[in-house]
């Protein structure tokens, strides 16, 4: 016992305390994640479109998603992260008490969109207030804190969203709404005076503006974050079609849905952490990724081979593993491959390619599922994993190695400063 509290003090030693603010902060955001899980089944069973129209306005989230994104990742680098953290929680939280009241067709795909975009913003901002607030030595570790947040109150969310649905579903939105709306003024109080100067004040100072590439001219990021958009493209069924798979293959009620979501959190919660701090340093990233890609690949494949409830808890434990292998490190190699100039891009980028799989996600999910059924969804998803496996291996060996030539590379200067001493 003594053990396994040492080796849970030393994985979360040593990380600053406005990075544990910061996931305080997502802690209470997350908890509030009750809409997005229940949204495909409110559309079909309380407001009776069918799976192909709810995977439209499914996939008008993903569209925001993507734009918000780019948005906020702009914004970052233009005002700073906490601007575009405090207005994203608070106005994306006053806009779940609107989307609640909105019953037609292109008023929701319009409603489910803003919300999106302005819920979005926060994404990149928040991945570049995390990078700066980190020790440089583990930033791994401190990103794994807040999607460690992230997940316990995911596994919080559905679960009492399920309790919640059962009731209302009006008290899903309400709740959502509300609990935004305090995670940003938490924030707000906390760190109005931590936020520091704008980044031109600051960052260029530090670092040439020769050195702030975009991301977009960057071949092997933008290769790197399509890849990303496939995995997520995989991983989003989580979101999408599956609580429609268990209600409409397994009937499962509100509340078993909401737990067996709810169980993908609470398997992040407890061992993202230590997972990270065990192997973290001791296997190459590229390993990691494309081992949790074919992990994903696999839950899901799973469901295809029987039919029982024990598989649905057994493939839900695979797919918190492959999230654990894969997603920590995918955010790490995005700050690796940053500089401080133009992090927030960066990270406008990555987060864009997991926006762009939320528009993908639900409508080929959906569509595949409503035209040839679920178990040919499943097979799908397990081919994709294989191929984005293999692709995501050989670029992050590249992007790898390519940093390690640059760090290994004379300081500018260095060799005149030497012979002078």
């Amino acid at each position: 016992m003594k053990k396994i509290v040492l080796l849970y003090r030393n994985a979360f030693g040593g990380l600053s305390r406005p990075a544990w603010m910061m996931s305080l902060v997502m802690l209470i955001n997350r908890s509030g994640a009750m809409v997005t899980p229940f949204l495909s089944v409110y559309l079909t069973e309380v407001l009776d479109y069918s799976l192909k129209e709810a995977g439209i306005v499914l996939s008008m989230y993903g569209l925001g998603s993507v734009c918000g994104s780019f948005l906020g990742g702009w914004l970052t680098d233009k005002v700073g992260h906490f601007k575009v953290q405090f207005l994203s929680l608070t106005v994306g939280g006053s806009l779940y008490f609107v989307l609640l009241s909105l019953r037609q067709f292109e008023a929701l795909m319009a409603g489910v969109f803003i919300l999106s975009l302005v819920n979005d913003t926060l994404r990149p901002a928040n991945s570049s207030s995390i990078a700066s607030y980190a020790r440089p030595e583990n930033v791994t570790r401190a990103f794994s804190l807040n999607r460690m947040a992230i997940n316990l109150g995911f596994s919080i969310g559905p679960a009492l969203g399920g309790l919640l649905a059962a009731i209302s579903y009006r008290w899903l939105f309400i709740a959502d709404g509300l609990t935004c709306i305090l995670a940003g003024l938490f924030f707000f109080f906390y760190f109005r005076n931590l936020q520091g100067q704008p980044p031109q004040q600051t960052v260029n100072a530090i670092e040439p503006k020769a050195n702030a590439r975009s991301p977009y001219s960057d071949g092997y990021f933008v290769l790197f974050a399509i890849l990303c958009c496939c995995f997520a493209t995989i991983f989003f069924q989580l979101l999408s079609t599956l609580p429609l798979y268990y209600r409409q293959v397994y009937t499962l009620s509100e509340n078993k849905i909401g737990l067996l979501l709810g169980l993908n959190g609470l398997i992040v919660f407890l061992l993202e952490m230590i997972l990270v701090y065990l192997i973290g340093d001791r296997v190459r990233k590229s390993w990691l990724i494309a081992g949790g890609v074919l992990v994903l690949g696999l839950s899901f494949v799973l469901l295809n081979l029987t039919q029982h409830l024990a598989i649905l808890v057994v493939a839900m434990l695979l797919l918190s593993v492959a999230e654990i292998l894969a997603m920590p490190f995918m955010a790490t190699i995005t700050v690796e491959r940053s500089g401080l100039a133009n992090r927030g891009s960066y990270m406008g980028l990555y987060t864009i390619s997991y926006a762009a799989a939320h528009v993908v996600a639900p409508y080929l999910g959906t569509t595949l599922a409503a035209t040839y059924g679920f178990a040919t969804l499943w097979w799908c998803t397990g081919a994709l994993s294989v191929v984005t496996a293999v692709g995501l291996y050989f670029v992050v060996q590249h992007i790898e190695k390519e940093r390690v030539r640059k760090r290994n590379l004379p300081t500018p200067g260095a060799e005149t400063m030497a012979v002078a001493q």
